[in-house]
């Protein structure tokens, strides 16, 4: 990334409105990626009342030490947090990291995945401070929290798979998770769709899931899973996924589809995901390139 669109991106960042009940506004240096983590819990960092703003990145000599900590994928992509908002307000806290991509060749890509990624960003921002402002307001002391991030699951030669997640704490905890995985080589952003022939992948990995979460609670009976049964109303029960289902590929080439806190399980099993052995696609898949 130029520093011509290092640039651009800061001058998107700084057009942000910041609320002027928040008075405490701090530039600070380039925050380091937050750490791999099992089981996708994380907790916000405390940092005195307010927002921070940190959106340094590549523009001075004095960040070369923590530039070094920054996670390099493969030799061609870098994957770096370039913004972070925190806030601080009693039992409203506020800590979402926004990743950017940096060079690839591909810059129509490069610009409109940082644009996505600016984008959710910001609306979960203005999400949090909606709702604290509206429960303030009211003069509720209620209790809000969200953490933000991303996480590398794959990082090959070829391919990267980034996963932006989000954790809400309301009255309970909700963790959605969203992937990309881009091509390296050909520099392009791999759909679902775009690995099979035609839509039979829809029921193809759906019937294997199914059986997948069968066996699973069978094995275990601490697993649950929102399949046909009595315990579980009918407009909950899992029957297919979509045909855009939000998965990623991991570094032993195999697709992982991954479903959301409560899609199709209780609360209590959390983001669950299922490995889709690449036997069962063979015939349906375009080639090999990138599941094997």
């Amino acid at each position: 990334m130029g520093n011509n669109k290092i640039d651009q991106l800061k001058k998107k960042y700084k057009e942000i409105p910041i609320p002027s009940e928040l008075d405490s506004i701090v530039e600070s240096a380039l925050q380091k990626r937050s750490p791999k983590k099992h089981g996708i819990r994380w907790v916000a960092g405390i940092v005195a009342a307010g927002i921070i703003f940190t959106t340094s990145l590549n523009v001075s000599p004095t960040l070369a030490k923590s530039l070094e900590d920054i996670p390099v994928v493969g030799s061609i992509v870098n994957v770096l947090v370039f913004k972070e908002y925190r806030v601080e307000e009693g039992n409203y806290q506020a800590d979402i990291k926004v990743p950017a991509i940096d060079k690839l060749e591909n810059k129509a890509l490069e610009e409109s995945l940082n644009e996505k990624y600016l984008a959710e960003s910001q609306e979960l921002y203005d999400k949090f401070m909606s709702e604290m402002e509206s429960q303030q307001a009211f003069g509720q002391d209620g209790h809000l929290q969200v953490d933000s991030g991303f996480l590398i699951k794959t990082e090959t030669d070829q391919l990267l798979s980034i996963g932006r997640y989000v954790e809400e704490i309301v009255a309970s905890s909700a963790v959605t998770i969203q992937y990309d995985t881009i091509d390296k080589e050909n520099q392009l952003l791999v759909t679902l769709p775009s690995l099979f022939k035609d839509d039979s992948y829809v029921e193809v990995i759906s019937n294997n899931i199914l059986s997948q979460m069968k066996e699973q609670m069978k094995e275990d009976p601490n697993k649950m899973y929102f399949i046909e049964s009595p315990d579980v109303l009918d407009t909950d029960v899992f029957t297919t996924i979509k045909r855009d289902q939000n998965f990623y590929i991991n570094p032993n080439n195999q697709l992982v589809i991954s479903f959301d806190e409560y899609e199709v399980a209780p609360g209590y099993m959390g983001v669950t995901e299922f490995v889709i052995p690449t036997k069962e696609l063979e015939d349906i898949l375009v080639s090999n390139q990138y599941l094997k």
